[in-house]
This record gives C-alpha cells, sequence and structure tokens, in this order.
C-alpha cells in the first residue's frame, strides 16, 4: 500500500519556483545590460564580433520573456494578481524593446524593483500559504453542482445504449455521480485517499483505490473522461516537480475512445503552451467555457472540452488557445453553452480490466461476478444431480456404505412401494474375563469393551414399520 507523502517537508510549488525565478530574473538582466556594452565596444573594431553577440543577447531576451511569463502564472497561483498584471505588462514590454537601444538603465531598474517585490521570504502572504498547503493536505478539488449541471446540459447521450463514465480523480464520487445519475451511464471512479474512496463507492458503480498512475484500466474504453485534477503541485523531500494537471491529462487520455468526450477542469492560467499542445494534438472540436462569476472569482477555474482524435502528423496551431490564459473575460461563459453540444459515441463499449492500485473487498467482488471460472468452479456437475445406476450389483458391505451416507433414502418405487432410510449406530459389547495366578487363586477380573458400528435401515411399508439390522 502507497503512502501519502509527509506535508511537513512540502511547501507549495509556486513559491518555490518564483524563489528560483526572482534570481534568474535579475541574472538575465544583467546579462542583457552587459551584452549590450559589448556590442558597442565591438561596433568599430569587430563586426563580426558584433554580430555574435547581438544574436546572443537576443537568446537573452527571449528567455528573459519565457521567464516573466512563468512567473505571472505562479503570481497567479499565490492568488498576488497584481504583481502578475505588472509581470505581463513587463513581459509584452521586454518583447517589443529595441535592442539597439540606449535605454538599457530603465528597463534594468524595473526589471529589478520587480523581482525584488516578489512575495518570497518574508514578503510570503502566510494567509495564501495556509490555503495552499490546506488545499493539498485535501488532495483534490470538489467541482461545483451548479457548474456541473452546465456541462450536462451541453452533452447528449445516446439513447438506449449504456455509456462508460471515468473521473480518474474522484474524490467523494458526487461529480461523476451527478454527470451519470438518470443517463444510463456506468461510473468508474479512481480515488487516492481511501476514506474518500469508500464514500466514493456508495455513489459510483465502481471504485479503484490507490494512485490512478498505478492503476490497471482498459484503453479506449470510456465515453466520457471527466477530469478535474489536482493542480497544485509541491516539492516533496525526494525533489519531485511534475504538474499533477499535465500529468493526469497524459496519462488518462489513452482511457478516453476516439470520438469519445473530454472534459477537463483547470484554472485558465494553466493553458500553458505545452498543454496547450497536448489538447490540439489530441481532440477536435475544443471549447473552453469559464465557470459562473462566484466560482470562477474564487479558483478561476474553465471547463476545456473536446472530442478525442488520433493524432496528426501535422502540428495544429496552438495560439488561440494559448492567448486565452491572457484574457479571462473573453472566454463564454458555461451558461452560454448549448444545449446537447457534444454528443457521446453511440455504440456500447466493454470495460475489460478496472483494477485500484490497492486492495479493495468490493472490487474484488464485482471481478469475481464477471469470473465464468469461478461460476463453473461451483456449478453442480450433471453426476450430483443426474440418476446414479451402479455397474455391477452392490455388495453387502457397499450397501451399508451407502445407506449410511443417506445415499439411498427416499421413496422406493416398486411392485410394494415403500420408504426407506438407512442409519449407522455405534454397539458396545462388553465382555468379562476373570484372572487366576498360577497357584489357581483367583486374582480378579478384566473388563473389555468393544466398540462396533451397526447398520440399520428403517422401511415404512403399506403394511407397517420395520427395522433392518
Amino acid at each position: 500500500m502507497s503512502e501519502l507523502p509527509d506535508l511537513s517537508a512540502q511547501k507549495p510549488y509556486a513559491l518555490d519556483q518564483l524563489a528560483q525565478l526572482q534570481g534568474k530574473i535579475i541574472q538575465l538582466s544583467k546579462s542583457m545590460v552587459l551584452q549590450r556594452a559589448r556590442i558597442e565596444r565591438c561596433r568599430q573594431s569587430d563586426l563580426a564580433a558584433a554580430r555574435d553577440i547581438y544574436a546572443e543577447l537576443s537568446r537573452t531576451r527571449e528567455t528573459l520573456v519565457e521567464t516573466l511569463a512563468q512567473v505571472q502564472l505562479f503570481l497567479m497561483e499565490m492568488e498576488e494578481y497584481v504583481l502578475a498584471k505588472v509581470s505581463g505588462q513587463l513581459r509584452q514590454g521586454l518583447a517589443g524593446f529595441a535592442l539597439m537601444s540606449t535605454g538599457y538603465k530603465s528597463v534594468y531598474e524595473a526589471l529589478s524593483r520587480f523581482a525584488s517585490s516578489l512575495p518570497v521570504g518574508q514578503k510570503t502572504n502566510a494567509a495564501v500559504v495556509g490555503r495552499l498547503m490546506n488545499n493539498i493536505k485535501l488532495g483534490y478539488y470538489p467541482t461545483d453542482p451548479d457548474n456541473i449541471d452546465l456541462l450536462l446540459r451541453g452533452i447528449k447521450f445516446p439513447e438506449g445504449v449504456t455509456t462508460n463514465l471515468l473521473d480518474p480523480c474522484c474524490g467523494c464520487g458526487k461529480a461523476l455521480r451527478q454527470l451519470a445519475q438518470g443517463n444510463n451511464c456506468y461510473a468508474y471512479g479512481v480515488e487516492l485517499d481511501e476514506s474518500r474512496a469508500e464514500e466514493a463507492q456508495t455513489r459510483l458503480h465502481r471504485v479503484g483505490f490507490g494512485s490512478f498512475f498505478h492503476s490497471s484500466i482498459s484503453r479506449e474504453a470510456f465515453h466520457l473522461l471527466f477530469l478535474n485534477p489536482p493542480y497544485l503541485s509541491v516539492i516533496n523531500e525526494n525533489g519531485g516537480r511534475s504538474r499533477h494537471e499535465k500529468r493526469f491529462l497524459i496519462e488518462s487520455l489513452p482511457a478516453l475512445a476516439y470520438g469519445g468526450l473530454l472534459i477537463y477542469v483547470i484554472p485558465y492560467y494553466r493553458l500553458t503552451p505545452d498543454i496547450c499542445r497536448i489538447l490540439v494534438d489530441n481532440f477536435d472540436d475544443l471549447t473552453v467555457w469559464r465557470f459562473t462569476e462566484s466560482e470562477f472569482r474564487k479558483f478561476k477555474q474553465v471547463a476545456v472540452l473536446g472530442v478525442r482524435k488520433p493524432r496528426g502528423t501535422e502540428l495544429q496551431d496552438t495560439l488561440w488557445l494559448e492567448e486565452l490564459a491572457s484574457a479571462p473575460m473573453s472566454i463564454r461563459s458555461l451558461t452560454e453553452m448549448p444545449e446537447e453540444r457534444y454528443a457521446l459515441p453511440d455504440h456500447t463499449i466493454e470495460v475489460n480490466a478496472f483494477k485500484g492500485e490497492r486492495f479493495n473487498q468490493k472490487e474484488l467482488e464485482q471481478q469475481l461476478r464477471r469470473c465464468n471460472s469461478f461460476a463453473q468452479m461451483m456449478a453442480r456437475s450433471e453426476l450430483d444431480s443426474g440418476v446414479k445406476r451402479p455397474l455391477l450389483p452392490l455388495s453387502i458391505s457397499q450397501i451399508g456404505l451407502i445407506g449410511g451416507s443417506g445415499m439411498i433414502n427416499g421413496l422406493i418405487a416398486c411392485d410394494t412401494p415403500h420408504i426407506i432410510k438407512g442409519r449407522i449406530v455405534k454397539v458396545i459389547r462388553t465382555e468379562s474375563e476373570e484372572k487366576f495366578s498360577a497357584q489357581g487363586n483367583h486374582i480378579g477380573s478384566e473388563v473389555k469393551e468393544t466398540i462396533t458400528n451397526k447398520m440399520i435401515f428403517n422401511v415404512l411399508t403399506p403394511n407397517g414399520f420395520k427395522a433392518l439390522t
């Protein structure tokens, strides 16, 4: 059984990354100033060297722009929205800055002031960190029921087909139950936390206990994949730094059937280029919908919907999707989603394998019900139920054994019908032997008991009762 990591050794991923990126911004800013000065020195004496330094300066600027984009995402995660806006402005200004300009001093000072204002060390908002760590301990993010209702309105379930729904991090199972209830669905969930998994078993048809990443689940077996993964990764004692919203997307995608529907719930600012590339390469008819106002203010969540397609060889444009991360208010609200916007596949699919990482008694019961070998093992054979006729006449001893076992009890249909019941009783025989000495004197007696089995057939005939021994 895998164990949850020690939370005392963790801190929010965003906080750790901001501390590292702070130093990177200062270092890259200094490098740009020095490279520009080197170009000026080489312009008259070594034009080729000046061109090389200019190319190096251009690459430094590109790295710094990318760094500011990363900082903006982590600031939003830390709920530092004013600084996140400043980071975006600096990124846009730097991307359009003329590299041969002489105004590097003001650029360097602006970037230095920004880096020094980042919420690291003593400037960290303890209340925000507390909320983030509390979310990490909870380990999942329940989806608001009102927004689930809006998503449901946009799904068309096929008539007469039982569809398979999967939630790889189902929590207590409430969201998936809401999607499945009344729509002829079979709901499958996986949950790491055992207490939540046990609760989910009261709502879903099948629940796998343990990590989704170590579960065994059929490929291309689900009509709908509902994915609301944890998006606050942590730095733990072994140095792991993976973002779970990306890992869950990559590793759960194979379970979705081609033509199946993905519902991917993440904060809008996590529509990073790598996430957008995965979505565009694997899904057609992609749309993004903003959660309703109250929920969006709290969690900044959007729902990305798309239909799974085979991967092509030609790269598709992702810029339109990436731009939504910088303009969230341009994302349409879920209240605007048309009814039955997406239709699920209209054919039945078998889920042949579904097993969580850890042993689950109820899941074992489900597997035994589906196992033909187990049913065959417990079935009665024809020899048990058919009429048994001996090949040769029975001997007296064989009749006794069969009669004592009860195999010839019951009604005997013949010229003289009768009812017979055999039973075995114990018979004790006592024998006494007198003992005498060599001189003929009586010295006592020795008593011996012998226990034997006696076969009795009780027979009820039309003429009365008889006992045969």
